[in-house]
């Protein structure tokens, strides 16, 4: 049988339970929130010992920075806190407009607004959350360094980088974890991205894990309504939609003989890589949390694991996957 192999796992210098929490759907992207519920269940992450908490200065516009400066205040020693910068937002939606900005003087704006949000003197894991095409990636992580050196951070993270970028940001300063989209359905960074990361030394953070909540299963999921941009992708057409769904049976499967749901499959998968790899699944309930927390006791077989890695979704992941191609200039 294969089992996650250790009971905490490493990012650079940061020790964080093999398990973390996205915090993005608590102000942004999928709906409405409980903003009671939202703090109840940062605590209860912390209480049940998941340390990785995961923002970006994006989402909300900085509210989901603000809402964690609430549980922060009270336990900022039991968090491993990661955000994010650089993707520019339209002020009016809310939503990316699709520009990028990695310059030396952004990169300082930036740290010290989210800082000023977040209630904190250093941020733990500070990522580039998507690679500005115009620029050399050399001059991003040159600033970065910087505020690793001010003790404004303590470590430096790519998010969505291809294989040369994370070298090339590698031969720069230390990079401690590659954050892009990787699960049952997103399979396309293990080709080069994972082992450029891996040869790096750092670790990989899966966002997304649970393909935006597919590979749960659910019906609120498969049918996503207003305001959830998950109506927007490809996977969600028509009928990629219906040969996805057929997939998720497969892994329902799975989860039917080992006793789990298909949503703790689809993480105990993702567990299975390596010890190098903590997924960050995102939710707004404690409910939920519970349930991915429990996939870390979710013990799959090879054969399992064979079966499930045979899986192959319909449908890119964006409807422009330049958003994530993650190359410098």
């Amino acid at each position: 049988m294969t089992t996650p192999r250790t009971t905490t796992r490493r990012i650079g210098s940061l020790e964080v339970s093999p398990i973390g929490l996205g915090c993005m759907g608590m102000s942004f992207a999928y709906g409405p929130a409980d903003r009671d519920e939202s703090i109840a269940t940062l605590r209860h992450a912390l209480d049940a010992g998941v340390n990785l908490l995961d923002t970006a200065d994006m989402y909300g516009r900085g509210d989901n920075e603000r809402l964690l400066s609430q549980v922060l205040a009270e336990r900022r020693d039991e968090v491993v806190l990661a955000t994010k910068f650089g993707i520019l937002v339209d002020e009016d939606t809310g939503y990316p407009t699709g520009d990028v900005d990695g310059s030396p003087d952004y990169v300082r704006r930036a740290v010290d607004a989210s800082l000023g949000r977040l209630g904190v003197d250093v941020i733990d894991l500070y990522y580039v959350h998507r690679i500005d095409p115009a620029r050399p990636i050399e001059e991003t992580i040159g600033a970065m360094a910087e505020l690793v050196t001010a003790g404004k951070i303590r470590e430096i993270g790519l998010s969505e980088a291809d294989a040369e970028t994370i070298r090339r940001a590698a031969a720069v300063h230390p990079i401690a974890a590659l954050h892009s989209e990787w699960s049952l359905f997103s399979r396309d960074v293990e080709e080069s991205d994972v082992p450029a990361a891996r040869e790096a030394g750092a670790a990989i953070v899966p966002y997304s894990p649970l393909g935006r909540g597919m590979l749960t299963g659910s019906a609120a999921a498969a049918a996503p309504g207003d305001g959830d941009f998950r109506s927007t992708l490809p996977r969600w057409q028509a009928d990629n939609l219906e040969h996805n769904l057929a997939l998720v049976a497969e892994i329902r499967a799975v989860a039917a003989e080992v006793g789990a749901t298909a949503g703790q499959v689809a993480l105990a998968w993702l567990l299975a890589q390596g010890d190098d790899v903590v997924p960050i699944p995102g939710t707004k309930r404690r409910t939920y949390l519970d349930e991915n927390i429990g996939a870390s006791a979710v013990a799959l077989s090879d054969e399992h694991l064979t079966r499930l890695a045979a899986l192959r979704p319909a449908g890119d992941r964006y409807p422009d996957m330049a958003w994530v191609a993650g190359r410098s200039a």
